[in-house]
């Protein structure tokens, strides 16, 4: 009887991911019978359960209670980054549909593997066990390689498919033996464990510091940064435009949150050891991110490498590893999922006069003279992504530098403002290509109310408007951050 309440606690601690977990297999069923014909539906069905799944966040207990014998733990940080992720996840459904439905590629199994990925996303963000980040992570992963492939007809998705599931198979086998060497050594792979064997030695032994250098490359792969991001460009430009929008924003999120658990949560002790880590991929992701972009022709290809400029400014906050480092992670992921996720539904809005997508910077000559809203609307987003003051972006980076500066981190805050001024110079030769160069051919009109309303939504969020968010935003990071802590 012990043990049924006691799962019955465990089943109820994690029901955000048991709702999610009992949806896809009821959108699969409904999907096999019904076949493709069951998109739209099927894909807001799947909206419903992400939101059913976000209400009932609000249910579950948020003091660090543990769940399946320690290895799941709910508490303000995990609820704070599934919030971010059930909200990309929706919205990357929700953007999808136009495309999909005008591609004729429209199959039923994208909201199945979405809402799948997502229950790995948040599965990672609970892990209070290295089992269960390895579980999380590869959940996410194994739906994201068939998302990147999803256009099976097209050599360009195949390709993205399996540069994709090749690199990720080989980033997943550097984390698996970094966990394995940190059990050989410490003989725990619980986070709460961990940290409390680091912080009472005072200093780690060699083999669990290789362990987590290998480890951390592992979750570098994953928040694509520098000398693992070989993969994004690539995989951006080649998958389906909507799935390169769900990459670029909630499993961004998810993986630094993962991150975040694994550096402060488990070897918080061995700060000073993965600084130096951290620092160096943070500087060498924000230098090439920014000198990256510059040459780039394709607009998806210049996000990802935006992408990668941003994932090292989010990691100077990590660097510090203090409180007001890890809320500013936090709260630049927050402000950065609904940043790119606007930019890729103005990318989807371009399409040429027969229906075709416009994914080259030439494309965008003129902009403003035959969609000024769109254009607007892209300004707003590519200058919020360049943190140009008073746009939301801005604060974001403010207070991750704030944190390395409060952490003694001069030349880390320095490289930092450098890179940003450099990488401001790709983003405003986008809005000098929309607003400046002579016009291309026309656009088709927007053909999605539903993206259009997400779209401005998007960008009066990014806009000055958008500072009323910032103190509850931060609140709730800093909150978060203290559950960690």
């Amino acid at each position: 009887m012990i043990a049924l309440q006691t799962l019955g606690q465990s089943v109820h601690l994690a029901s955000v991911e048991t709702i999610l977990a009992a949806g896809a297999l009821v959108l699969l069923m409904i999907g096999v019978f019904r076949g493709d014909r069951s998109l739209v539906p099927l894909t807001w069905v799947a909206v419903g359960i992400l939101a059913l799944a976000g209400v009932h966040l609000a249910v579950v207990p948020s003091a660090g209670a543990t769940a399946f014998g320690g290895l799941y733990v709910a508490d303000a940080f995990s609820t704070f980054l599934k919030v971010i992720i059930l909200g990309g996840a929706a919205v990357s459904m929700v953007l999808a549909l136009p495309y999909l439905v005008q591609a004729a590629t429209g199959r039923f199994e994208y909201p199945v593997l979405l809402t799948l990925s997502a229950l790995g996303m948040c599965l990672m963000v609970s892990a209070n066990d290295l089992l269960t980040l390895y579980v999380g992570l590869e959940l996410q992963s194994l739906a994201a390689y068939v998302l990147a492939a999803f256009h099976r007809n097209e050599a360009r998705s195949s390709e993205a498919g399996l540069k994709y599931f090749i690199l990720g198979a080989l980033a997943s086998g550097i984390l698996l033996y970094g966990i394995s060497l940190v059990y050989g050594f410490t003989g725990t792979t619980s986070f709460t464990a961990l940290h409390g064997l680091v912080r009472g030695a005072g200093t780690a032994d060699l083999g669990t510091l290789i362990g987590l250098v290998f480890i951390l490359s592992g979750l570098a792969f994953k928040i694509s940064a520098v000398p693992f991001h070989m993969w994004t460009p690539d995989v951006y430009e080649g998958a389906p435009t909507p799935v390169a929008a769900f990459f670029a924003g909630a499993p961004k999120a998810a993986a630094m949150g993962l991150l975040l658990c694994v550096a402060v949560g488990a070897f918080g002790g061995m700060t000073v050891d993965w600084r130096q880590i951290v620092t160096f991929v943070s500087i060498a992701s924000m230098l090439l991110g920014a000198v990256g972009a510059i040459g780039q022709t394709n607009i998806k290809r210049l996000l990802a490498y935006s992408s990668i400029n941003n994932v090292g400014f989010a990691l100077i906050g990590l660097a510090a590893g203090t409180r007001e480092g890890v809320t500013g992670v936090l709260f630049y992921m927050a402000v950065y999922v609904v940043m790119t996720l606007g930019s890729f539904l103005g990318v989807l809005a371009m399409r040429g006069s027969d229906g075709t997508p416009v994914e080259t910077l030439d494309g965008l000559a003129g902009l403003s003279r035959t969609r000024p809203g769109l254009a607007a609307a892209f300004a707003v987003f590519m200058f919020s992504l360049a943190g140009i003051p008073p746009l939301l972006g801005f604060w974001p980076k403010f207070a991750v530098f704030q944190a390395a500066i409060d952490a003694h981190l001069y030349v880390l805050a320095v490289v930092g403002v450098v890179a940003s001024v450099v990488g401001a110079y790709y983003y405003l030769r986008v809005i000098k290509s929309v607003y400046f160069d002579e016009p291309a051919p026309a656009f088709a009109p927007a053909d999605s109310r539903t993206n259009t309303a997400l779209l401005t939504l998007a960008a009066l969020f990014c806009s000055p408007l958008g500072m009323l968010a910032i103190t509850p935003l931060v609140g709730a990071a800093g909150r978060a951050a203290a559950a960690l802590l």
